[in-house]
């Protein structure tokens, strides 16, 4: 098959937009900004989500289902959200069409069934979950509650791309419920890490662990702690976020609870997400020109072996040797996919695999029989190697360890080669155009700074590291002092 992408070099949005297409994972639907993901973008979604939900279960909480609809109520109580979330709300207002008089065979909207109050379709379910909890909790004894949604929601976007921002997409979110602050604390940091772990363990990306300014918190959020990727164009994206919200949805939808000496005293709560956008964030770390390359921990399809034959009487030889092959890769939880259509010849289903990103390829034909020897390629180097057929299996175990591990540290090295420390204003401006990436320099802590060089570079504060050591210096942009450098980056 020809791949015809557009190359990293020549136009990187380019590039990632016809990847996403090519490789089968997703496409723009008939409701713009929204998309259809398809089957093959699935699978690694699935196998993202198998992931996360087993560490939520393992660190306790539990998954349950809220209503995607907000009445406009209850999404107006915890102001601070209500405002953060305002523009991209879609709103419901009325429950019924009916014909148009005017023109035959077309519905408009019945007056008549105008909604008693609207409602918000959720861009994000604190308000929704929040009174419901109010329900939920009366004493100490009903603390702490820890659930988890796998959902979609809602936020209306001007400018879409597929996985990176559409209007509707899917996701994951924790609230959690506490009789203390340091509790609550504790888990907004505890699944912070669960996302490091997923993200870098499974995904192969390697992030900065920090904490966001006052101006890009969560809305209604006392703090929010991040995790930041790379991506290989030098631009950030924000990988997952975990909000310590103190008391503010507990105020906002009275939820109190009686303490262990019989005093009343408000919730305390966290909320926590990833998405969709993780998909993004898996194409531009790990592909390249040929295509998507993808960590064997995520692949759907680890394994693919192509028959090499000329008649019928070579693929059923063949096809015996490869039951015996997938038998064993089945033994050792690898996922190995025969491609044995007869409708493409072996160089198309070459071309078809490499820009999937399917780790790795066993090309097999009459003579690899004959020696007892089968082709390899790996994926990530686009190399080929001959192994024998009575060490393939543990050799293939070994190989997508090994291939795992290549992709996480190519990725470390990227962004170790991409990450700057800057002095001056000037020198910022400079490595920002022509180097990119993280951008390590001195912020004087004013919101006001922070959307000065917002304004003037379009470089945004992407978080305060946690293992950023103190360091007395001066902002890049008001000489004032400060006491220790953030990460500054482009992002998406």
């Amino acid at each position: 098959m020809s791949k015809n992408l557009t190359t990293r070099s020549e136009d990187y949005s380019k590039w990632y937009n016809e990847l996403v297409v090519k490789a089968d994972l997703a496409e723009n639907s008939g409701v713009r900004g929204c998309m259809v993901i398809k089957p093959y973008g699935y699978a690694i979604w699935e196998k993202l989500q198998g992931e996360l939900d087993r560490r939520f279960k393992e660190t306790g909480h539990s998954n349950a289902y809220f209503p995607l609809f907000v009445p406009k109520s209850l999404f107006e109580a915890e102001e601070k959200n209500a405002e953060g979330f305002a523009k991209e709300c879609a709103i419901v207002t009325h429950y019924r069409l009916k014909n148009d008089p005017d023109n035959p065979g077309k519905l408009m909207v019945d007056p008549d069934a105008k909604l008693e109050e609207e409602l918000i379709v959720r861009p994000t379910s604190e308000a929704i979950i929040w009174s419901t909890y109010k329900g939920w909790i009366q004493s100490y004894r009903d603390l702490p509650i820890l659930i988890n949604q796998w959902a979609n929601v809602v936020r209306w976007e001007m400018r879409t791309r597929l996985f990176l921002r559409t209007a509707e997409f899917l996701w994951q979110e924790g609230h959690t419920a506490h009789a203390t602050k340091a509790e609550a604390i504790t888990e907004a940091k505890q699944m912070q890490d669960v996302y490091v772990d997923v993200v870098e363990n499974i995904m192969g990306i390697p992030v900065v662990k920090g904490y966001k300014t006052e101006s890009e918190r969560f809305a209604g959020a006392d703090d929010t702690y991040t995790i930041e990727a790379l991506m290989q164009d030098g631009k950030a994206l924000q990988a997952g976020t975990s909000h310590f919200l103190g008391q503010n949805f507990a105020k906002a939808f009275d939820v109190k609870f009686t303490n262990k000496e019989g005093k009343q005293e408000y919730v305390w709560a966290t909320s926590w997400g990833v998405s969709t956008r993780l998909m993004g964030a898996l194409i531009m770390t790990h592909s390249d020109d040929n295509g998507l390359v993808l960590p064997p921990k995520l692949a759907p399809i680890q394994v693919v072996i192509v028959p090499i034959y000329k008649n019928e009487e070579q693929l059923q030889q063949i096809g015996n040797k490869v039951d015996e092959l997938m038998a064993e890769f089945k033994k050792k939880g690898i996922s190995v996919k025969f491609d044995d259509r007869d409708t493409q010849k072996p160089g198309f289903k070459f071309a078809e695999w490499e820009l999937k990103g399917v780790p790795v390829r066993i090309a097999i034909g009459p003579k690899d029989l004959e020696n007892g020897t089968f082709e390899v390629a790996r994926r990530d180097l686009l190399s080929k190697e001959i192994v024998a057929e009575n060490s393939i299996i543990d050799h293939i175990e070994n190989l997508l360890n090994d291939i795992q591990e290549n992709l996480f540290t190519k990725a470390i090295n990227h962004r170790a080669e991409h990450t700057t420390e800057v002095n001056s204003f000037e020198e910022f401006k400079e490595v920002l155009e022509t180097k990119g990436g993280f951008l390590l320099a001195h912020w004087d802590g004013t919101p006001e700074t922070e959307e000065k060089i917002k304004d003037l570079t379009k470089a945004t504060i992407r978080c305060i590291p946690m293992d950023q050591p103190d360091e007395d210096g001066v902002c890049i942009l008001t000489g004032k002092p400060s006491t220790k450098r953030v990460m500054f980056a482009k992002a998406y």
